[in-house]
C-alpha cells in the first residue's frame, strides 16, 4: 500500500461540481492499494503518517506531527500510485489491487485514522475528482508499506 502525503494549508475534492470533502491545515493523503495489501499495511501506514513530524516549530524545523497540531486529513483513492512505466508509453496498473479490495481497505484506512481523533474528509472512491491542493511548503512525502519489511542500510 502506498500513500502520498501532502502537507496542506487547505484542500478540497469536487465531484460533479459538488464539494464532497474539505479540510484546513493538515494532510491530503492519496491512497493506493496494491495486490496483496492487508489491514496490517493500513495499520503500519496510519502509525507512520499521524506521527510523521513535518509541521514546523518556531524555528521552521520539522518538529510536530499531525496529532500535535490537531491537523485534519483528506483521503483520496489513487490507484495510479501503482502505475508501472517500465515498458512502453502507456502506464500499466496490473500491480494495483482489485477495486473491491481497494475500497474495503480505503474505508478501513479512513475509520482507523478517525479513531485517532483526527477529523477526516474523503473523496468518492472510484469517481473522477477535481482536487484542490494548497501545498504548504511544499512538503510531499511518499510512504510504501513495503518499507516495513526492508532492513535499514
Amino acid at each position: 500500500m502506498r500513500i502520498l502525503i501532502q502537507r496542506v494549508s487547505k484542500s478540497s475534492v469536487i465531484v460533479e461540481n459538488n464539494t464532497v470533502g474539505k479540510i484546513g491545515k493538515g494532510f491530503l493523503i492519496f491512497l493506493g492499494v496494491g495486490e496483496g495489501d492487508t489491514q496490517e499495511d493500513v495499520d503500519y501506514l496510519i502509525e507512520k503518517c499521524v506521527n510523521l513530524r513535518v509541521f514546523p516549530n518556531e524555528k521552521g524545523k520539522f518538529h510536530y506531527s499531525l496529532l500535535d497540531v490537531k491537523g485534519e486529513v483528506l483521503v483520496v483513492s489513487q490507484f495510479t500510485l501503482y502505475a508501472s512505466t517500465r515498458k512502453g508509453r502507456r502506464p500499466d496498473f496490473s500491480d494495483a489491487a482489485d477495486p473491491q479490495i481497494s475500497e474495503e481497505l480505503y474505508e478501513y484506512f479512513v475509520k482507523k485514522i478517525e479513531k485517532k481523533g483526527i477529523l477526516v474528509s474523503t473523496g468518492v472512491f472510484g469517481a473522477k475528482m477535481d482536487v484542490e491542493i494548497h501545498n504548504d511548503g511544499p512538503v510531499t512525502i511518499m510512504i510504501d508499506s513495503e518499507q516495513k519489511h526492508r532492513k535499514r542500510r
